[in-house]
């Protein structure tokens, strides 16, 4: 049966200032029982308060974080740090292992989205071996389209091992259809990132900025309005996105709000609980 969870960097500061025994302590009150690994420093103290936490609390990982080359330097990946996130998969029981965006360079041009994909079939096939299976999460990049097809399909042929963990609000913001992708890549997906869509409201000083006018500082205004939301809280058809992805077999569905916008990110994560049990999902926590 899937599981509903959180994804950990939504409470990434939380993490820093409670630690991280005491952080999954407060998820688990709240009601998630599943946590996915991210924006976490995987050190041997972390790795062993996460064992504890979750033996303390009968929570389980999800799904560990790691990116293919050092995103910072000397910064841990799977290229220069392999058998240490192999060694911290196993160690928290995690056979599911995410690369959380396409690396800032890969971005200037399809062909290195290319080489980024030769590479990734390599370390893919390699963690095949030690039982790990490797996915890669999205965001509104994957959905620009080259010759007719979107980057994320591009990926998803030159990298045919790799599994993908698709994000509702970042495939709406791209311009999809949240349901549409998720039907398509039926079979390639275990992980699903639960957030809603909202549409903020234009703040006082944009229309001052107007009135004066400052168009080009209105403009900068209007065109930012979209929200990262508590789900329930935007517009995304989150009983059938849900629906479809329990039909899709995935494994984990993990509440994820990258901005909280002043709230606490623990109050964010029940109100989005709260809807889950609204919509007749206990069962899945």
């Amino acid at each position: 049966m899937a599981k509903i969870g959180v994804q950990g960097s939504t409470v990434k500061q939380q993490f820093q200032e409670l630690g991280v025994y005491e952080t999954m302590k407060r998820l688990s009150e709240i009601g998630y029982k599943s946590v996915e690994i991210s924006q976490v420093e995987t050190s041997p103290e972390n790795i062993a308060a996460i064992k504890k936490a979750c033996e303390d609390f009968g929570m389980e990982v999800a799904a560990m974080s790691a990116s293919l080359e050092p995103q910072v330097e000397g910064g841990e990946s799977l290229t220069t740090h392999y058998d240490k996130i192999v060694a911290d998969c196993k160690a928290v029981n995690a056979d599911l292992l995410r690369i959380g965006m396409l690396p800032i360079s890969a971005m200037a041009s399809l062909d290195l989205v290319l080489e980024f994909c030769e590479k990734v079939n390599e370390v893919t096939q390699k963690l095949k071996g030690d039982g790990i299976t490797l996915y890669y999460h999205n965001h509104h990049v994957e959905f620009r389209k080259y010759d007719g097809k979107f980057l994320l399909d591009i990926i998803r042929e030159k990298a045919p091992l790799l599994g993908f963990e698709l994000d509702v609000h970042w495939i709406q913001r791209g311009g999809a259809d949240p349901l549409e992708v998720i039907r398509d890549y039926k079979g390639k997906v275990e992980l699903i990132h639960l957030k809603d869509y909202r549409i903020g409201e234009l703040p006082k000083e944009a229309f001052d900025a107007l009135y004066k006018g400052e168009v080009d500082s209105f403009m900068n205004s209007f065109v930012n309005l979209i929200e990262f939301a508590e789900l329930g809280t935007g517009s995304l058809p989150l009983k059938e996105i849900i629906e479809e992805s329990l039909s899709s077999g995935v494994r984990y569905l993990l509440v994820e709000q990258d901005d909280t916008y002043g709230v606490d990110p623990f109050e964010s994560l029940k109100v989005s609980y709260d809807h889950l049990v609204e919509l007749g999902y206990t069962e899945l926590f």
